[in-house]
């Protein structure tokens, strides 16, 4: 039988990160997308080498991940730029999701039900 899916979204104090506890805690699946954004954007992540080129070198820290204050200050007063930084990670965040969950239908403790934790952008 193929898992539910169901998404929990929400801005920044709205408790998904406590409902995202409470569904793992039950053995339920979450796929965190701000942990994947994270993981993507960090030295070596997949995420890197597109947004150099498309943002620069400034857009990357002397440790190699995303200046993430750097790119705030660009990207969240900027419509555009917001939109080209999210064609370049949500791709890559929605291929890890999936990958991601098949990994847990596959798994032995399995629960028919995935939950995708997905944080709303201002």
């Amino acid at each position: 039988m193929k898992p539910y899916t169901i998404g929990l979204t929400g801005g920044i104090g709205s408790g998904k990160s406590a409902v995202a506890a409470l569904f793992a805690k039950r053995g339920i699946a979450v796929i965190d997308t701000d942990e994947i954004a994270h993981e993507l954007t960090r030295p070596g992540g997949a995420a890197i080498e597109p947004i150099r080129a498309a943002f620069g070198a400034g857009a990357i820290g002397a440790d190699g991940a995303l200046d993430r204050a750097r790119m705030r200050k660009r990207v969240f007063g900027n419509l555009a730029e917001k939109k080209k930084l999210e064609a370049i990670l949500h791709p890559f965040i929605r291929e890890e999701s999936l990958r991601r969950g098949e990994r847990a239908d596959a798994g032995e403790e399995h629960v028919p039900l995935g939950v995708p934790d997905v944080a709303l952008g201002a």
